[in-house]
């Protein structure tokens, strides 16, 4: 059952914990609220103000689960605050695996320090849970995908559209890299799991992804320059540097590129561009 006197004083609480820089936005003039104003704290959980202040003022419908992850995720909860949410919202917690969909606070400060350059979190699978502006940009926003689609490497190998993001040249590599990563997960997490299930859906599915799965490659790990063929500007050639989350089982996956190089003025052109002509 919900309890929604404890569920508004919570949700007050930890809104007012957070200060618009902790969160990537302006601070702005004449600021008298402590901590998020609850527009912001709605924007950050991608829900009407309405809705939010609603859950403060222990007013309308119980939340469902997946509004709960939503807030969760934009007040910038831990896991064990994300559970305590669930559980005064009247429902039982998600259960706890590595490569889960919450994104650590530490892991969303840092991206949110790099709202100008392109970056995303992925799980282990490689479903991306959370992109900045400049990362859509460059990729797409990847949060429109659902089911085994939102993992890159099954999308890679059952939709060859996503591949005109990259070289030619580059496909064969890509192909071994996905293969061998998912093939190291596998067997780290066991039968049943998440990654067994898009193994055995991509060997029914691909006679390229049972090619390169028959190899039984394991280490192919993705370069360290990454290039892509972008549709609005061009070719670009990046650095990507990666930080994981062992706790987690996330990766954060940073692309930048040389100081006074072509790229990095391509890449300052996409960040004008934005969105309005996604890649894939």
């Amino acid at each position: 059952m919900i309890d929604r006197s404890a569920l508004a004083d919570f949700l007050r609480g930890r809104r007012h914990a957070l200060q618009p820089e902790d969160v990537g936005l302006p601070r702005g003039q004449r600021r008298r609220t402590a901590g998020l104003r609850r527009e912001e704290a709605a924007l950050l959980a991608n829900m009407s103000t309405d809705y939010y202040a609603r859950l403060e003022r222990e007013r309308g419908p119980q939340p469902s689960e997946q509004m709960l992850a939503a807030i969760a995720q934009g007040l910038r909860l831990t896991i064990d605050e994300r559970d305590h949410l669930f559980r005064l919202a009247g429902h039982e917690p998600p259960t706890r695996s590595a490569g889960g969909a919450h994104v650590s606070p530490g892991m969303m400060r840092i991206l949110d320090s790099l709202v100008d350059t392109a970056a995303e979190v992925s799980n282990e699978v490689g479903e991306t849970l959370r992109q900045t502006p400049l990362g859509v940009a460059l990729v797409g926003d990847h949060s429109r995908y659902a089911g085994d689609a939102r993992s890159s490497g099954f999308r890679w190998f059952t939709q060859t559209e996503v591949r005109e993001l990259y070289p030619v040249e580059d496909h064969a590599f890509m192909s071994r890299m996905y293969a061998s990563g998912l093939r190291e997960v596998v067997a780290r997490r066991g039968p049943g799991s998440r990654a067994a299930h898009l193994a055995e859906t991509l060997l029914a599915r691909s006679a390229e992804f049972r090619e390169v799965w028959a190899l039984h490659e394991v280490g192919v790990r993705p370069r360290e320059v990454k290039r892509y063929v972008h549709p609005e500007v061009g070719e670009l050639t990046l650095h990507c540097q990666v930080l994981h989350d062992p706790e987690q089982s996330h990766v954060l996956l940073v692309h930048t590129a040389e100081p006074g190089s072509v790229t990095a003025e391509r890449l300052r052109l996409l960040s004008v561009i934005g969105t309005t002509t996604a890649a894939r």
